[in-house]
């Protein structure tokens, strides 16, 4: 497939999925776009930035750092695990951390942006699924945390981020993402805090996220498959 191939298909994949968006969005409320780039090459994905998607994400450090190189004015978003010893390199280069699993890591993140004198934005990964093999912290967690993440004074809390389990069809994900947006709102009592980001959805079934109040959704293989 040539580049301009590449170009013509993308841009109708990208008109297409914001048109969806559009359609099922609560209110006006605004929902970002994030172009997951983990299965297509840095110049597949330096061309959908020039098409307007200027939010793009990844799911390894590695990756990020490889096309945060090629793409520098792109806003990146890791989507998958960070580990501690990566948080050096990584955090400098992000928009955001969605994927942020344990306590751990928030204080590991906490410290990096004490360090730094600069909050790292955050959103806390909560297993709404229950599934062993997904990580993230439970949601009967989250309220008992509450102090705790009040007294991490180096990162931004944001919001929240969950994927549901992949079901056939889309409809079985909205229990998942509606017990995320209630547990965002009951916190938002208990922390006083906005939390304002609810990051859910992927290309099976970012439609229903979006119905269910998503401000970010993630998608990949709905812009991307068949590229290199």
């Amino acid at each position: 497939m040539t580049e301009r191939d590449v170009r013509s298909v993308l841009g109708e994949r990208i008109a297409s999925v914001r048109s969806r968006i559009a359609e099922a969005r609560r209110e006006s409320a605004d929902v970002t776009l994030i172009g997951v780039t983990k299965t297509v090459s840095p110049s597949v994905a330096e061309i959908a930035f020039e098409l307007g998607l200027s939010e793009l994400g990844e799911s390894k450090p590695q990756e990020l750092w490889k096309k945060a190189a090629a793409i520098p004015r792109a806003h990146w978003h890791l989507i998958g695990h960070l580990q501690r010893n990566k948080i050096d390199r990584t955090v400098p280069l992000l928009a955001m951390v969605h994927s942020v699993d344990s306590l751990r890591l928030l204080e590991a993140l906490d410290s990096f942006g004490r360090k730094c004198g600069s909050a790292v934005p955050v959103l806390l990964e909560v297993n709404c699924s229950r599934e062993e093999s997904k990580g993230g912290f439970r949601p009967e967690e989250l309220p008992a945390l509450s102090d705790s993440l009040m007294s991490l004074c180096g990162i931004r809390i944001h919001g929240l981020m969950t994927m549901a389990s992949l079901f056939e069809d889309s409809q079985q994900s909205r229990p998942a993402f509606a017990e995320l947006r209630e547990l965002r709102d009951r916190m938002r009592t208990s922390m006083g805090l906005a939390l304002p980001y609810l990051s859910m959805g992927m290309s099976n079934d970012f439609v229903i996220a979006v119905e269910e109040g998503a401000t970010h959704v993630r998608i990949g293989t709905t812009l991307f498959e068949g590229l290199h």
